[in-house]
Order: C-alpha cells, then structure tokens, then sequence
C-alpha cells in the first residue's frame, strides 16, 4: 500500500508539472499533435499491451520517465474509447530485479486459464536485463508476465518469471500473444533476432517452441521487432497477417514494417507470398500492433518515428507520439493478398467539411490556401482524379517551408517530400523525398491526407499504399495547393476540419 501511495503522489505531481490534456491540446507547444497520442512529458516509444475491454482501448507503450531521450523502459499506460480523446494514467509497469520493462502485450484471460482470475488482464512482456547484457553471454532478454484484476489500474508480477527464460539468441524479445481457439491454446509469436519463434501454452506459464520463420524470407536489414499474428477475412476466406518490424532496412531508410499473409494452423505459418511487402512506406510509422480482444475488427497503431533520428528530433517537454489508429482489412490484387489500412471509422463524427467540390479541373492550379488558413495546421484532405498526369500537394506556411504530397505519373508511385519542410538540421537524412509504389492499376486514384501540426499520413487507394512522415515547421501550414503538369479532372475535393470543439 506504501508503494502504491507514493506512486500515486508522485504522478499527481508528474501531471501538475507537466503539459498537455485529455484531449491533446497543443498547449502551446510546438509541434504538440492535437488529436495523436503524445505523453505530456518525457520519452515514449513502441506501442505495447493493446487491449480492448468494457468499452475502453488500453494503450501501454515503451516510456522513460527520467527524461526526453531513450533509457530505462516502464510501461506506461493511457485510455480512449474513440483513439481521439486519450487520459494519460500512472505508469503500469516498473523495472524491477529481472530487468527493465521492453515490449509485449496484453490478453484477457476471459476463463482464468492462468489462474490469476477470471477476465483478468494477464501482460506478457520481454525482461531485459542490462547486468547480464555486460556479461555478453546473449542471455540477457526473457519473457515475464504480470496480471491486474481491475482493468489495468494496477498491476502484479508473477512470482514465478521469467515464464520463457532465454535459450541464447541475443535478441529475444516482444512477444504478441493471442488465443487459437482451434488449439484450445495460446499462442506466442516472438522477435527472436533475424526470424519469428512461435510458442505454445494452455496457461500462460510453461510455453512449449512451435516453429520458426523467416529466416530466408523478407527484408533483413536489420534486426526483426515487435511481431503480429491475426486473421483477416477476405471473401469469406480466412488469411493469416504476419507483421515483423525491421530496423534498420526500410524501403525509406530506418525503421519499418513488412508483413507477410498466409496460413497459420497453431503450428506453422506458411506465407502464400515470398514478395516484400510494407505496411506503411513513410519513414515514421514503426513497431506498430494491433489491439487484441476486438473480434473480427483488426485496429493498428504505430510508433510515430524512426529509430534514425527519435533521440534528437526538436520537440523538448517529451518525445515521441502515435500514429493516427487504423483499421486493417485486406485486398487481393493480382492474385496476392495485401492489407488496406485506413483511418478508424471514429474519425468522422470529428470531420467539419469546410470545402466540397467535384467535379473539378486543375488548370495548373487549385488554391484553397483561404479554407486552410483557419484549420491551424490540423485537417483531413480527400481528393480523386483520373491519373492522366503528375499531382503535386504543396502545403506551406508563412515562412515559405513547404511539405510536398504527390503522384509520380511515369514511375507509377507516391511521395512525400519533406526536403523544404522546415527544421531538418538534427539529422543529416531527414530532409528527403520519400517514395511508395502504387499496387493498383486502374485509372482512378484517391488520395487522403490527415495533417496534425507536425506529421501528414497519406491514404491512398483507398489504404493500399500508405505513408507516414513527421516534420517540423516553424510556424503552422496554412497554405494549400493542388497542381498539376496537365488539365487534369477531380471527380471529388473536400477539406474537413478535425473539429477542435470535439477534442477539448
């Protein structure tokens, strides 16, 4: 009860003292995300424990409370019930003997098979242990649970962790675990250094090895991280989505993450498809998951940055915010599955069209600089057109910075542009032209674009090529430009203000 109390006053001060609300107002500060999740102070990376229960979605997340840079990792914890208005809560879980807390997730043990209660949130997390990491024996990382009995507000670790002590592979962690109701089991699927390990356990305690994957498959350009295994229906058949994030060796530089679809029978999993494949092709969406408990609906979040430059980006009371959450469904192009993603449908109550035309023609140039003005930096922009010529999306602000959001005619792809886009001086590869192949080939695109002062996310083709970058101008966009090399025709513009009355 002591420790209980002295956490609780140490986080009435952590608040008092630090910045930012509920609904993630800017407070004033610069590059503050409105309506993506931010921690009002400090350090927070990958996105952990996603659960969904009695109505609230439960973000545990990567977080150093001692500063604004990565250190020693605890879980810390916020809730939403619609992704756009979040409570930030008291760190979840501390280090502790066994290590400091790395990645993990949550499940609901809805019949009490480990034993800690029935529903009980049961976590299972990776332990990294820095004095045995000195000793370079690679025996350093292991996997631990801990469980709450009153959704998430506080926690106890198992007296008997590590449940999956380290078999000696270096790097052995995040592990995502779900329950295969075929198997009657729960399934662990697990980053073990260039490869996943899947493991099997009737309560959560005594794991058993299944298989490996991925050794000779996908991108290895850097170590694998925090694994995902789930089913999507598509047509009434059911494909397994396998998500691997891969740092370094993304198709932009840095951090990213590839999947591969398939079929997994609580064994194996054997992909239907060698070929590379990306779930988002900007340079800031990683370590990304998906909510578990949710049923059929398959919701995504990701970690807003990249491992290239996250310690030094120029935000100074914290570091660190999601992506804008996600849901995943999956397309078949070609013959070969690949995921859509696209904005939660919780979006819409927020969107305030305050511009809608179609159809409409570009000659050279669209400006809606005058409805953008107002929208301080935070809309959503829709557009489609036939792709009979190169498309530019030039938004700027005052001081002449400029993002660039577009479609490549001859190399058939998407970019964003954040060369001119503002403060680039904290890492040499920030300022660059990013690239995405286009999947479809028909002659209509749409394009969807989500600003939020300091980060775009591009929809295209309705989610099949996505794109994530943050940037950091001086001052907020208030300009916006639709240009084309050609006359080209709109069959629809709109541009919606994410209404900030909804997220006070």
């Amino acid at each position: 009860m002591k420790n209980k109390f002295i956490r609780s006053i140490f986080f009435l001060l952590f608040c008092l003292f630090s910045v930012g609300s509920k609904a993630q107002s800017t407070g004033g500060e610069k590059y503050r995300p409105a309506f993506h999740f931010s921690p009002k102070a400090h350090w927070m990376n990958d996105p952990n424990g996603m659960v969904y229960y009695n109505g609230v979605y439960h973000l545990f997340f990567q977080y150093h409370p001692g500063g604004t840079t990565w250190g020693p990792m605890h879980w810390g914890h916020a809730t939403t019930k619609d992704f756009f208005h979040w409570e930030e809560k008291p760190i979840a879980l501390y280090p502790d003997s066994l290590g400091t807390i790395f990645s993990g997730s949550i499940v609901i043990d809805k019949d009490n098979t480990a034993g800690f209660g029935k529903n009980a949130m049961v976590a299972i997390f990776t332990h990294h242990n820095q004095k045995i990491e000195e000793t370079k024996t690679g025996l350093h990382q292991y996997q631990s649970i801990a469980y709450s009995n009153d959704e998430g507000e506080t926690w106890t670790k198992y007296k008997g962790n590590p449940v999956l002590p380290n078999p000696g592979i270096s790097d052995f962690r995040d592990p995502k675990v779900m329950w295969y109701e075929q198997g009657k089991k729960w399934v662990m699927t697990l980053a073990t250094k260039d490869r996943i390990t899947f493991y099997s356990s009737p309560d959560l305690k005594a794991w058993k090895r299944e298989s490996d994957f991925g050794l000779n498959l996908g991108a290895h350009g850097g170590v694998w991280e925090c694994p995902d295994l789930f089913p999507l229906k598509n047509n009434g058949k059911t494909v397994w989505v396998l998500l691997v994030s891969i740092n370094p060796g993304g198709p932009n530089g840095g951090s990213a993450t590839q999947y591969f679809t398939g079929n997994f029978d609580g064994n194996k999993f054997v992909p239907n498809s060698t070929k590379e494949k990306w779930v988002d092709y900007g340079t800031d969406n990683y370590a990304g998951v998906t909510w578990s408990n949710t049923g059929e609906r398959k919701i995504f979040l990701g970690w807003m940055n990249n491992w290239q430059y996250a310690n030094q980006v120029p935000t100074k009371a914290w570091r660190g915010a999601t992506t804008i959450a996600r849901d995943l469904s999956l397309a078949s192009v070609d013959g070969d599955y690949y995921l859509r993603s696209l904005p939660v449908k919780e979006i819409s109550p927020l969107l305030k069209p305050v511009y809608k035309k179609g159809p409409v023609t570009i000659d050279k140039e669209i400006d809606l600089s005058a409805y953008a003005r107002p929208l301080d930096g935070k809309f959503k922009l829709d557009l489609s057109l036939e792709n009979t010529s190169d498309l530019n999306i030039v938004l700027s602000n005052v001081s002449g910075q400029k993002l660039i959001i577009g479609y490549d005619k001859k190399n058939n792809n998407y970019f964003i542009d954040r060369t001119l886009s503002g403060e680039t001086s904290f890492e040499k590869g920030f300022a660059k032209k990013h690239n995405a192949p286009r999947l479809l080939a028909d002659k209509k695109i749409n394009i969807s674009l989500i600003l939020d002062v300091a980060s775009v996310e591009l929809f295209a083709d309705n989610g099949l090529t996505v794109m994530t970058d943050i940037f950091f101008p001086d001052s907020a966009i208030e300009t916006i430009k639709i240009q084309s090399n050609g006359v080209s025709k709109l069959s629809g513009l709109s541009l919606s203000k994410i209404d900030q009355k909804q997220l006070k």
